[in-house]
């Protein structure tokens, strides 16, 4: 099974607007924490990400998160 790229260990705090998006679950996205198709070839696939509401989020980059797309602090515990 192929293993996520760790982004960055720390999360993407971003003021969202009411839309749809697609989180990056491989972690080799240019675009992150957004999916720019960099896991084509891979086992892995985007996240849709559906806000209704203007929302201020802290999305995952380290790709250990066990609550995706957000953050839950998991990047404290990586080596």
């Amino acid at each position: 099974m192929d293993k996520p790229v760790i982004a960055a260990r720390t999360p993407a705090f971003l003021d969202l607007q009411p839309g749809t998006y697609w989180w990056c679950r491989c972690g080799r996205s240019a675009a992150q924490p957004f999916c720019d198709g960099a896991h084509q070839g891979s086992a892995f696939a985007p996240l849709e990400l559906k806000l209704d509401a203007a929302r201020k989020v802290a999305l995952c980059q380290c790709k250990a998160t066990r609550n995706p797309p957000f953050c839950d602090g998991a990047h404290k515990q990586l080596p």
